[in-house]
């Protein structure tokens, strides 16, 4: 792939991976609640996700998930699901304060790493995203190199950017006062994966 043709995809990735969704309110919620740790480790396995359909689409195995219906209605409706029990989860979640002194020995990023794994691996939408991207990159001899090459930028820069989110977010002051703000935000992230969960079905 010539340096020129990867700057173009290495830009695309990066404005779908700064558009608002409901990966970014998860990573807020997994920051505020949980901490640096919580968040970066959630947008690193969002990353980790997002890497293995580029790598999935670059091979050509993307088409055939859009091509099956029933394959691509069962992943559809298990991301919604996903998101759905997600988006409850936040609206009931308890104060900021309560649940950081019963979740103190939880191990916040494994849990964070495979929340953040989940709501990009299930989610359908991204599937689409990459075929229609990656359909002006891939060609009939791509092969492993050039699916690894596409694999690892676009899912870190995905990485990349959830972690500098997370990073700034868990900054004193700015974590602070969003943690007083803490109920505010869980129940407008619940609001927004639910909101999803139910478009990903209509």
């Amino acid at each position: 792939m010539e340096f020129t043709t990867w700057l173009a995809l290495a830009a695309i990735c990066l404005m779908g991976a700064i558009s608002p969704g409901p990966s970014l309110a998860l990573i807020i919620r997994n920051t505020v609640q949980g901490g640096r740790l919580h968040g970066v480790a959630t947008g690193l396995g969002h990353g980790v996700g997002v890497g293995v359909y580029a790598l999935i689409t670059a091979l050509g195995l993307a088409l055939l998930i859009t091509n099956t219906p029933w394959l691509f209605q069962a992943i559809q409706y298990g991301g919604a699901l996903f998101l759905a029990w997600l988006g409850l989860k936040a609206l009931l979640a308890k104060a900021s304060s309560q649940l950081e002194a019963e979740t103190a020995h939880a191990p916040r990023g494994q849990r964070g790493a495979l929340e953040g794994l989940a709501v990009s691996f299930l989610n359908p939408q991204l599937a689409i995203f990459f075929v229609a991207l990656f359909s002006q990159f891939v060609h009939q001899d791509t092969g492993w190199r050039e699916g690894i090459l596409m694999m690892l930028t676009a899912g870190g820069i995905d990485a990349l950017w959830y972690s500098l989110v997370a990073l700034l977010l868990s900054h004193g002051p700015v974590l602070a006062q969003l943690k007083l703000r803490a109920r505010l935000i869980d129940q407008l992230s619940g609001l927004i994966l639910l909101g999803l969960a139910i478009k990903v079905v209509v």
